[in-house]
């Protein structure tokens, strides 16, 4: 590595506190001049598809979320419209929850419980642990973002006496959602344990006509927020998904958009060095060989940025895994991504990166402000906490490079409302190239609706068989003989597993009979 190469491989954007560092990634000689028809087709694709263009075609709908933070760009005024009212709606309830205007049963809301899953909770959740202070924050805020019982257990019991000051926010889009759905049935019943009235501390964000919205009208919730079908999961964090709980937390969400909106401009430039999400897009592609030979490891140097890699697991692998191209062609495309932070990760798997298997590359962020508190020495160098953190990012940059292994750096001043609307635009807009660079939808998710039609199709192989024995009550029967009564021969591992689960749960009815060979098991249903 020389200072030359640096020079070359270092865009500052001095305008936006912002820098990327990509001397560490190992292009050849003309990759950029080789990549360039490409990428300036995926500029032109991106243009379309924030003109309005259908750029999903599964789903005949066009993506907008760039228009969440400039709506003059949408493609219909009564889009851009839209856009404004809900950010004016989000602005009127916060100031009459945060006045008490707006409360609870028992006294102004203290207490905010998300119902989501998937991007519905991982963007607000990022954003709340990044910019949140515990002596600032307006609300504090809790999360029912699985359909895990003992979690959602975990969760009431930290709101048990609070619930008649907590207000809660349910999240989605169809409101067929299962995993929300059971959430706000398991959030109404604690409410009612409770001796609350569920609607008069419940706010839907949803769509038009669903599912949701129709509970929410009947039942007289306190409001209702829209989500658009032009505005995926995934990429919903400019949205009201993300800018409502941000803003009853206190965060200033006019410079979230303003950094996502600064962002924008600066990786809509043509002139690829000069942008940053198409370096990272290209950087991906090189490290990669564009076929997702390798995995992307999020290392942020800051506590407060711990969550952002599992926000991008989110954005990048939904967006980039899959099976076949915009031809039909299977590729099987995608980047696994994990991550956690720095310095932590170097007593953790750093020491893999370095000399194991070398399928990796590493995405650094280095954040230049350490404190706003002042600075104390603690060692006879005078060297503060933040030296050191700094020197253990760039120690491990080294290390890793001494060994071949290629990296990036994302530089921003400080963690602020504006970088995190930054961060957040670089890498849609980075997800969004890439994939045109390995010619894949970046917007639909086929995979995910196949889990879930799979899910439905096991709920009902339960129902069938826990049916099956009630109607046998008191007779037990082996694993085979249940397959073969029920006419499910095909699914006896399937009714296995089912069986077990619900025999350790005594509310299920399911009982067990003891053998040392599992395959000989007998359950029945207890009299």
């Amino acid at each position: 590595m020389t200072w030359e190469n640096f020079k070359q491989k270092y865009l500052a954007l001095n305008s936006l506190d912002f820098a990327l560092d990509y001397s560490r990634i190992n292009f050849g000689k003309d990759f950029f001049d080789s990549m360039k028809p490409k990428m300036q087709a995926a500029f032109e694709a991106m243009d379309a598809l924030e003109s309005g263009a259908i750029a999903n075609p599964d789903e005949g709908r066009q993506v907008g979320h760039y228009w969440l933070r400039n709506p003059d760009l949408a493609p219909d005024s009564s889009m851009g419209q839209a856009i404004n009212d809900a950010i004016k709606s989000i602005k009127s309830i916060t100031e009459a929850v945060h006045s008490g205007t707006c409360a609870g049963q028992e006294g102004p809301f203290e207490n905010l419980l998300i119902i989501g899953i998937g991007g519905s909770a991982l963007g607000p959740q990022f954003v709340a642990d990044a910019l949140g202070n515990p002596d600032k924050d307006r609300i504090t805020t809790y999360y029912f973002d699985n359909t895990d019982p003992d979690g959602i257990d975990r969760t009431l019991a930290q709101l048990k006496g609070k619930l008649g000051k907590t207000l809660s926010v349910v999240i989605s889009k169809s409101g067929g959602t299962a995993e929300t759905r059971n959430g706000m049935l398991e959030a109404k019943a604690a409410y009612e344990k409770a001796h609350l009235d569920f609607a008069q501390h419940a706010i839907a964000i949803t769509g038009e006509g669903s599912k949701l919205e129709a509970i929410a009208v009947d039942e007289g919730w306190l409001f209702r927020l829209p989500m658009w079908d032009w505005v995926g999961g995934r990429t919903s964090e400019l949205a009201t998904v993300g800018l409502f709980p941000a803003a009853l937390q206190g965060i200033d969400i006019d410079e979230i958009l303003k950094g996502a909106f600064e962002m924008d401009q600066a990786t809509r430039v043509k002139d690829t060095r000069k942008n940053p999400a198409a370096i990272l897009a290209l950087s991906w592609h090189q490290a990669t060989e564009g076929k997702g030979n390798k995995d992307m490891v999020i290392l942020p140097y800051k506590d407060r940025l711990v969550l952002f890699s599992k926000y991008l697991q989110q954005l990048i692998m939904e967006s980039l895994g899959k099976e076949t191209d915009l031809e039909g062609v299977v590729v099987n495309q995608g980047i696994s991504v994990y991550g956690n932070k720095g310095s932590t990760d170097q007593h953790a798997y750093v020491q893999q990166l370095r000399e194991g298997v070398h399928n990796f590359f590493v995405t650094f962020v280095e954040v230049l402000e350490d404190r706003q508190a002042e600075a104390i020495s603690v060692d006879d160098e005078k060297n503060t906490t933040g030296d050191y953190l700094q020197g253990f990012y760039l120690g491990t940059r080294e290390a890793l490079q001494e060994k071949g292994r290629e990296s990036l750096s994302v530089i921003i001043r400080k963690v602020s409302p504006h970088s995190v609307g930054q961060l957040i635009a670089l890498f849609e807009r980075a997800v969004g190239y890439y994939a045109h660079l390995v010619n894949i939808n970046a917007y639909h998710q086929p995979g995910v609706e196949a889990g879930k039609k799979a899910a439905t199709k096991i709920l009902k192989i339960k129902y069938t068989v826990t049916e099956f024995l009630k109607n046998q009550q008191g007779k037990a029967y082996t694993i085979d003989l249940i397959a073969h009564k029920t006419g499910l021969d095909s699914d006896k591992e399937v009714i296995f597993k089912l069986l077990n689960r619900l025999a350790n749960n005594s509310d299920s009815g399911i009982a067990v009979s003891s053998t040392e060979v599992f395959t000989d098991s007998e359950f029945f249903y207890r009299q």
